[in-house]
């Protein structure tokens, strides 16, 4: 009979996968031995594996550049990071080494574009893509960049009055672009995105406030779907009604060259997790390219804005099971040393779903579990995946048991508020940065964070 842990995964999924072996009944992550990795630091325990920031990337570009080639598409494309995923110096110092432009969201984004100028790590070519509701400390910072010489730094305007904002203190002309108030799908609690203009105010608008203002040079239409890029009739829709406000812009204003699809290539969430990236890539491209051929105007430069996508799969989350405790006749709990409220928010907010595996003893037989956060609160727990509405573990025989959560390098520090205070007190775990040298089999590791002290929770709280 093989009730064994590892047997579980390999009758569930196609096991190995290219991130995930086992040897010796133990998990390696991106062939790092992770109980090699606790041994060291402890748990609970964060972890970013930097060459895969850089894997992604250029996987994109690799798509995006095969799917050009196939249709003979005119257009660049150009990759841009959204600094609001991981705004971490560790984070994007990685992705600046693939030639990628940035994206930012808020006032206090700007002052990380400054420091990376100031540390040689860009110069002032570099795309930044700004978007978001321009406040008027944002507003400030922006021009800042362009009346120091930034010139492709393009502010994304979110409503009709921002452009007034600027025009009061900018100094050179600037490059700009418009943001479309896209539909949201049908089962959302509104209809329309809050971010962005109406589609049928977008070319009015640039007629009144654009087209004779020698100030500004409008360059992109940036479009963006919450959802995320899906093989649905809803993408492909608005997708259309997209490049039918760009080629009627387009015809009566030829500076327009750049078309912004956003973000939203998921991650894998699962080990069943499947999404043809390749054909999507394709897809997009090649309806862009034979709307513009039919409107017999020049196909624009596609921009993407990929945050998750970028940072995401890079991150894993390591916990020891400390307590085991049987509730009732049929829920059995293991306790985790950390709280999934302080260390993983978005399984509490969105009840996100992650890859989750054990660690070690793998060859031990499994069970059903729940898993339960140290906090008061009801709502700390972890009890489905996103294949199945349970967790199954490893039996504990005395032995100590290790589960890791993977692909979580995307939102999850901003959200719970690194460095801050979290539900019970609970602290920020441990930080550490795994690399390796280009071409090098042998993998490195440096503490980037210690645990967070209680000495610094007082400090905030003001004792």
């Amino acid at each position: 009979m093989k009730n064994k842990y590892i047997d579980l995964i390999e009758q569930t999924f196609e096991f190995p996968q290219d991130e995930f072996s086992v040897v010796d009944n133990e998990l390696n992550f991106n062939d790092v031995p992770l109980m090699d990795i606790i041994k060291q630091y402890g748990t609970p325990l964060k972890i970013t594996y930097l060459p895969k920031i850089s894997s992604q990337i250029n996987r994109a570009k690799r798509m995006f550049n095969v799917a050009m080639a196939k249709v003979d598409y005119k257009g660049s494309y150009n990759y841009c990071y959204c600094t609001k995923s991981s705004h971490f110096s560790f984070i994007l110092e990685e992705a600046l080494r693939n030639d990628i432009h940035l994206e930012t969201s808020s006032a206090y984004d700007i002052h990380i574009i400054n420091a990376l100028y100031d540390g040689g790590i860009i110069d002032k070519d570099r795309y930044i893509i700004c978007n978001g509701f321009k406040r008027p400390q944002y507003v400030e910072n922006i021009a800042g960049l362009i009346n120091n010489g930034f010139e492709n730094t393009i502010p994304i305007l979110d409503n009709k009055e921002e452009i007034d904002l600027f025009a009061d203190i900018l100094n050179h002309k600037c490059k700009i672009g418009i943001r479309i108030a896209s539909e949201e799908e049908p089962k959302f609690d509104f209809y329309t995105s809050r971010l962005g203009i109406r589609y049928n105010d977008i070319v009015d608008y640039y007629k009144s406030k654009i087209k004779n203002n020698k100030q500004f040079e409008l360059k992109m239409l940036h479009f963006f779907i919450n959802t995320g890029i899906k093989d649905t009739a809803y993408y492909w829709n608005e997708l259309v009604k997209c490049l039918n406000v760009y080629c009627e812009l387009k015809k009566i204003c030829p500076q327009l060259d750049s078309l912004n699809i956003g973000g939203g290539f998921p991650i894998k969430n699962s080990l069943a997790f499947d999404y043809d990236y390749e054909y999507m890539t394709e897809e997009i491209v090649a309806q862009i390219k034979t709307f513009c051929n039919q409107m017999d105007i020049p196909e624009p430069n596609i921009f993407t804005e990929f945050g998750s996508f970028t940072v995401g799969e890079s991150g894993a989350t390591l916990f020891s099971i400390i307590n085991q405790k049987q509730q009732n006749d049929r829920e059995c709990w293991y306790m985790i040393d950390s709280s999934f409220m302080t260390t993983l928010p978005d399984t509490w907010g969105i009840n996100q779903r992650y890859i989750m595996l054990a660690i070690n003893n793998w060859d031990k037989e499994y069970q059903r579990v729940f898993l339960g956060g140290l906090t008061c609160d009801s709502e700390d727990f972890y009890s489905g995946e996103s294949h199945a509405n349970a967790i199954f573990l490893p039996k504990l025989n005395g032995d100590p048991l290790y589960v890791g959560f993977f692909h979580t390098g995307a939102y999850q520090e901003s959200l719970g508020g690194f460095g801050g205070i979290q539900h019970c007190l609970t602290p920020a775990p441990k930080h550490i940065i795994i690399d390796r040298e280009k071409g090098d089999n042998e993998y490195y590791t440096r503490l980037f964070a210690k645990e967070q002290s209680y000495r610094s929770m007082m400090r905030i709280l003001g004792y």
